[in-house]
């Protein structure tokens, strides 16, 4: 996940998370990673519904999905009754005049949307499926199955304030079948997509992009005035779930960290269909952050849930390979801190409480409720990964940190040491909240000393070499274990992504790959060759790029140990 890292184009929308599994039968599939001013919206077809291939029998896994209504007729205002019209008819007035009056005023670029979605990063529509795809160079052997992404793409023009982490979640899936390649898109059907979509138009509140003072308090209460008289119903969830993949126990889930999952099945003609709401058959009833890890070794799976209205403000819990949840283990924290991800070691989860929190209060005094808190200090929270409690959690502080993404992290224990590798950005707060200063993004080593108590922290690369490094991954057969290897995106010029760059973490070198002349891409994705490789870096990097002089999308598949591209789809 990264924010605002990726393309978009007739063809594929700005995304945000990445994986890519194998299909080796239509139902089996085994996972190959242990893991301008303009806006011109799309007509999207209103049901526009997968192709009519046959989707795979259930899982045989005992968890079950709660299937997601294709459309809501109780919301279509021909089923309101005269009260509900005539308080959607208020309810609009109020609505309009307080749009009125916002556009009065200049948003700020955080959450203009003729900055968040155009040009490279505007919307586009669902894609049925396309066969038999061009394709130059070739495609490796090892490459068999769907390479899928996930980003915010939304349904309807804002008609305030938008950020890019508002928008409705698309998952992209380019699939891959001995030498035949297929490419589809479509929407996540959450609760809230389904009802706007029914609606018409917007009607859900935008956590970053509307909600910030008077306007924000004003917009919560004419959202839950509409759904006290039902012309909404937020009781399913109002996420997006456009911020994070996972393959976990035979299941894709699309996720943001103000809902529960949803579950998407990839069909066997490389379709897309949203099956529903995954609450893990009744185990999970809290959101969940959008970036869990999964185990290479053991399987588990590990994710946080935060709160930002009551305590406990966070939450950790994990999942067995068969999908059963362990107890929650609530984890203290004086205030509600955004907790975007964090990190797994062999035996430790690493919780990172850093000074980007939530103060609703802020938004009476007009401000945005997301702020930078200056007189907290970072810190990291290490703890076990089979903890009960969080009694035995040690914290080390590591001043003015903020990592809004963790790549990897390992133990060595001959120094007492936890090593975090993270992109540390300044100003911490400035894909939240406009500011002055230019963006920063250095890929920094973190060490955490568990006898002392203390922490360092360095730039991996040199300063005559830094450039801003956000979105990507290092190899994920190796997730939790010492890697030599890093593959990020070159945010440069930001927020559009040139090229990617492949770092020894050891020596700081850098080896890059760019796009091209007016070409922009996503973050990339390494795609291990064989995960028996002797060689961490055996693999390929597969990326989506945008040319902005043809407005024409591809899939570029380089060779991550020579970096030579080997194949566009």
């Amino acid at each position: 996940s990264s924010c605002k890292d990726s393309c978009s184009s007739p063809s594929f929308s700005s995304s945000r998370a990445r994986i890519a599994f194998r299909l080796k039968k239509p139902t089996e599939i085994t996972c190959s990673l242990q893991t301008p001013s303009i806006l011109h919206f799309p007509k999207q077809s209103p049901k526009n519904p997968p192709s009519p291939a046959t989707s795979p029998p259930p899982s045989s896994s005992p968890l079950t999905t709660k299937q997601q209504p294709k459309e809501n007729d109780n919301f279509a205002p021909s089923k309101w009754n005269f009260l509900q019209k005539a308080a959607a008819l208020a309810l609009d007035a109020v609505e309009n005049a307080l749009v009125s009056q916002e556009r009065q005023h200049p948003l700020p670029k955080t959450a203009d949307p003729t900055v968040q979605i155009a040009g490279n990063f505007s919307p586009v529509p669902q894609k049925p499926v396309c066969q038999n795809l061009p394709t130059t160079g070739k495609v490796p052997d090892c490459i068999q199955g769907v390479y899928v992404r996930n980003g915010a793409n939304p349904l309807h023009e804002p008609v305030a304030g938008h950020h890019f982490f508002d928008g409705d979640g698309m998952v992209h899936a380019v699939k891959f079948n001995e030498g035949s390649v297929s490419y589809s898109c479509r929407f996540t059907e959450t609760n809230r997509f389904v009802q706007e979509r029914s609606l018409g138009r917007p009607v859900f509140p935008k956590a970053i992009g509307e909600l910030h003072g008077h306007t924000g308090i004003a917009r919560l209460l004419l959202f839950y005035s509409r759904a006290l008289f039902g012309l909404v119903d937020p009781s399913h969830g109002t996420g997006v779930a456009n911020a994070g993949l996972v393959y976990f126990n035979n299941r894709l889930l699309a996720m943001s960290e103000d809902d529960l999952p949803y579950h998407v099945r990839v069909t066997p003609s490389g379709d897309l269909k949203t099956v529903g709401r995954f609450d893990f058959s009744g185990q999970l009833k809290s959101t969940m952050i959008a970036h869990p890890k999964v185990d290479p070794v053991t399987g588990d799976f590990f994710a946080l849930s935060y709160d930002v209205i009551k305590k406990p403000y966070l939450k950790y819990f994990r999942f067995s390979p068969q999908g059963i949840k362990s107890p929650d283990v609530e984890i203290p924290l004086e205030e509600p801190t955004m907790m975007h991800d964090f990190a797994i070691t062999e035996n430790f989860v690493v919780v990172p409480d850093q000074q980007v929190v939530f103060k609703l209060n802020e938004m009476i005094r007009g401000g945005s409720p997301v702020i930078y808190d200056k007189n907290k200090v970072s810190r990291f929270g290490i703890l076990d990964k089979n903890a009960t409690d969080a009694s035995k959690m040690k914290w080390i502080d590591a001043p003015d940190c903020f990592c809004f993404h963790l790549w990897n992290a390992w133990e060595e224990p001959e120094r007492d040491e936890v090593v975090v590798i993270g992109s540390c950005m300044t100003p911490a707060d400035s894909i939240f909240n406009e500011c002055d200063e230019s963006l920063k993004s250095v890929l920094s080593e973190i060490r955490l000393n568990l006898k002392t108590g203390e922490s360092t922290r360095r730039p991996i690369i040199s300063e005559d070499e830094q450039v801003n490094l956000e979105a990507g991954m290092v190899n994920r057969n190796l997730l939790g274990r010492k890697t030599r290897f890093a593959y990020l995106a070159l945010a440069e010029p930001w927020p559009k992504v040139s090229g990617f760059a492949k770092v020894d973490l050891l020596t700081g070198q850098v080896n890059k790959f760019i796009y091209g002349d007016q070409r922009y891409g996503g973050e990339p994705l390494f795609f291990p060759r064989d995960p028996n490789s002797e060689n961490e870096d055996d693999g390929y990097i597969l990326a989506f790029v945008h040319d902005e002089k043809e407005w024409k999308s591809e899939l570029q598949i380089v060779n991550a140990m020579t970096l030579e591209l080997e194949a566009t789809v």
